[in-house]
């Protein structure tokens, strides 16, 4: 098992012009603490979404590379968009699932992995091409999507790296990062 850090700052290093939802909690945190970016959108409230959220910005940037990075609790609670993704077949995303087996924002409770649950599994039957960490790197710059992947990390705590939490804020600078000057005039 790798620590949760050393697994996404590997997965966002040399990131270029890669378009990352981060999802909620501490992968949002992971992703901060590999260097904060314009071009990356953490969710802040929205358990569940990061999935979703991943497949719109794929579907509306077409020649765009997207990488969702969320949590193994995340990714139960939102088990539906799998399939929603798989039905829709976006090349341009990645889903990777950083899976320390807990809920690590309400306690560290055990998660449904922790008992033998495969998201993995789920992913493929849902019609991902399916990775391990050695090939996610080139999987999510590189081979046709949709790519999945989980990756298995410790069950830490380890101090928070915040992104900003200004909804707005954060809305704006990921437009202007990907659209450039067009975003202000739309």
């Amino acid at each position: 098992e790798m620590k949760r850090r050393d697994a996404v700052n590997i997965l966002l290093k040399d990131r270029e012009d890669l378009l990352v939802i981060a999802g909620l909690g501490s992968t949002a945190w992971d992703c901060t603490a590999a260097g904060d970016s314009p071009l990356t959108f953490p969710m802040w409230g929205a358990m569940g979404q990061a999935a979703m959220m991943g497949l719109g910005l794929a579907l509306a940037q077409p020649k765009r590379r997207v990488l969702v990075v969320t949590g193994d609790g995340e990714a139960l609670m939102g088990v539906g968009a799998l399939a929603t993704i798989g039905a829709q077949k976006p090349a341009n995303l990645t889903v990777v699932v950083i899976d320390n087996e807990r809920y690590g924002e309400t306690g560290m409770q055990e998660t449904h992995t922790a008992h033998g649950v495969d998201l993995a599994g789920i992913a493929r039957a849902c019609g991902f091409n399916v990775f391990d960490f050695e090939e996610l790197k080139a999987a999510i710059h590189q081979k046709p999507g949709p790519n999945f992947g989980v990756v298995k990390v410790k069950p830490e705590k380890i101090p928070l790296v915040l992104p900003p939490r200004e909804g707005a804020l954060l809305k704006a600078r990921f437009r202007r990062a990907l659209l450039g000057e067009k975003a202000d005039l739309e």
